[in-house]
Order: C-alpha cells, then sequence, then structure tokens
C-alpha cells in the first residue's frame, strides 16, 4: 500500500542532495515561443551529472539505505539513464551496484554505466530485465533501487520543480516527457505541497511517445496499466509499465498526458541542436515536441517550461535527427 509523500519527504531529498547535483539552468528559447506567442524556457536536465535528471532520485534512494543494505549493495533496471545515475551514485558512497539492461540498450548508455563503476547485466527485452533484476536482488541480497515507482526515488526528483519554482516569478506550464512517470510525479507533488501549483497557477502536463503510452493508458484504464510491447525511439520513455505510485501523483495533479511520434521527437532533436545548440536525447526532447506541435494547450502571453530531461543521445540518433527532423516553424 502506497502513501503520497508529505512536504518533509520533498524537503528532506532537496538538503540529501543540493551538494551533489547542479541546479540546473533555465534557459529562454525564443525560437518556438515566438511564432505562439507564449514565453518558453528550457529546464535543462541534460546538464545534470551523468547527463540527466536520473540522479537526483537515485542519489536519495542511496541516501535512504541502512547500513546493511548499503554494504550488500544495489542493483536496478535501466534502459540506460537511471543505470548511470546508481552508478555514478553509488561509486560517490562506495557501494556495489549491478544494472540490469535490456539487450537492445544504447551500447554508448551501457559503456557509460560500465565507467561509472556498475556491473552491468544485459537480458532480454525491458519486461525481462525488470523481472532478472528482481530475481538477482532475492538471489544475492541486494537492496532493489525502483527506476521511478519508489517514494526516495519520487522525492528525489522534486527537487526539479523547486528549482524550476524558484526560477520564475509567476504562472507557468510545465511540460514534463514521461517515461514510468517517476519525475512528473515528483514535480508535480513537491509544487502541491508547496502550494505552488493551487497558489501560483502553475499547470503540470505530460508528454509520452505514441508508441510507449503506459500512463496514458492508464488514465484512460481508471488504473496503472501495462503494455504488452513498445516501440519507440526514446528509450527513456519505454518502460512496459506505469508505475502504481506515479499514476496516482498524475492522476491526481496533472492536467493530462499528451502524445507525440518518433518523427516529432526528431524534429524536436533537430530544433534544440541547430538553434538552441543543446543535445537532447529522443526522452529529453518529447517536451519541445508537444510544444512544437501543439499538443499543450498554452494561452499567447503565457508562460511555458520544457523539461529536458537528458542528453544522453548516440550519434547516429543526432545524425538521424539532422537528416530526418523536419524543418521548423
Amino acid at each position: 500500500m502506497f502513501s503520497l509523500l508529505t512536504r518533509s519527504d520533498f524537503d528532506a531529498a532537496g538538503r540529501r542532495i543540493s551538494t551533489a547535483v547542479h541546479h540546473t539552468p533555465l534557459l529562454s528559447f525564443r525560437t518556438l515561443g515566438g511564432p505562439f506567442g507564449t514565453s518558453v524556457w528550457l529546464k535543462c536536465e541534460n546538464l545534470q551529472k551523468t547527463g540527466s535528471f536520473k540522479v537526483r532520485g537515485a542519489l536519495n534512494a542511496l541516501a535512504a539505505l541502512n547500513p546493511g543494505e548499503r554494504a550488500r549493495g544495489v542493483i536496478t533496471v535501466s534502459a540506460g539513464n537511471h543505470a548511470q545515475a546508481v552508478a555514478w551514485a553509488a561509486g560517490r558512497v562506495e557501494v556495489r551496484s549491478v544494472v540490469v539492461m535490456p539487450e537492445r540498450a544504447s551500447p554508448a548508455k551501457v559503456a557509460a554505466a560500465r565507467a561509472y563503476g556498475a556491473e552491468v547485466v544485459l537480458h532480454g527485452d525491458a519486461a525481462a530485465a525488470f523481472a532478472e533484476a528482481y530475481r538477482r536482488a532475492d538471489d544475492e541480497g541486494l537492496a532493489f533501487l525502483h527506476p521511478f515507482d519508489a517514494p526516495e526515488v519520487i522525492a528525489g526528483h522534486g527537487s526539479a520543480g523547486i528549482e524550476i519554482a524558484s526560477d520564475l516569478s509567476g504562472p507557468a506550464t510545465i511540460v514534463v516527457p514521461v517515461g514510468g512517470g517517476g519525475l512528473i510525479a515528483g514535480i508535480a507533488g513537491a509544487l502541491s505541497l508547496k502550494g505552488i501549483l493551487a497558489g501560483r497557477a502553475m499547470r503540470v502536463f505530460g508528454v509520452e511517445p505514441e508508441g510507449a503510452a503506459a500512463m496514458r493508458r492508464s488514465l484512460a484504464d481508471g488504473r496503472a496499466a501495462r503494455l504488452d510491447r513498445t516501440d519507440t525511439i526514446a528509450d527513456g520513455l519505454a518502460p512496459p509499465m506505469a508505475g502504481e505510485l506515479t499514476y496516482r501523483y498524475v492522476a491526481e495533479l496533472v492536467e493530462d498526458v499528451v502524445l507525440v511520434s518518433d518523427a516529432e521527437i526528431l524534429a524536436a532533436m533537430k530544433l534544440l541542436l541547430t538553434r538552441a545548440r543543446l543535445v537532447a536525447e529522443p526522452s529529453g526532447a518529447a517536451a519541445v515536441a508537444a510544444l512544437m506541435y501543439g499538443r499543450v494547450p498554452v494561452p499567447k502571453g503565457g508562460v511555458v517550461v520544457a523539461v529536458i530531461t537528458g542528453g544522453n543521445a548516440e550519434k547516429r540518433l543526432i545524425g538521424r535527427a539532422l537528416r530526418e527532423g523536419a524543418p521548423w516553424p
């Protein structure tokens, strides 16, 4: 049985991780906002430690372990960014880390996780990787660190929302890419408990790929859904399920979850590369894609923040985005 986090949970997480993570910049992006008459800002988690927001939750989850759990080590499952984050965070405190990744995981992300010190296990597809991680946790006595559906992970990710609120002075729409939902749950949960969602008229929207819409399905079904398969270039947004806890946050606090195509994601990557000079992996570009193609309602004159969740893009995907990404506007 899950319970929603309290304000003290988010505050404690912020204190634990503040000295280890970057307060990432909020950069103006007039190229995107101008045609719509809006003010667009980019929350650049692609410039975070290990290249994604994931270190926020990983650090807080590790901090919550007891000494015995740390001594035995930790295990997680990830398509790449959470693997790197756990490896890096565990290395800081000299804890053994094992990460199970799908066999088709990005070679660059596999190499990075190993370079940060993780023992990497390649196993099956995403669903099979989850099962293997749970099995190894039981067999080897390792503490399982869930990549998104855990209170400590959500609390750590809430720090990104607090940073956004501290850097903006008024109402805004925040657009967050959704995989399992840990980041959007953290942002919406932290802002809600701080009285910012209602008090400052901040709204939160999620965005998923059309080929991996587990949270969108969950909202339609009224419960956390599991997908039979996923098909998207955005590997970080393609877990085969929505989290039980993260679904509750989205259902209660998020305005809507919208969908974008892989072609639209490639166009967003190209726009960020050529006009903002920012490298975003497909998962990281999803929020910009949603704004480019009008999926999120933002009033003229309004302020909107697109969270760029990660920048760990393979060279082949960068090249593909430059070749195939549609010009805009």
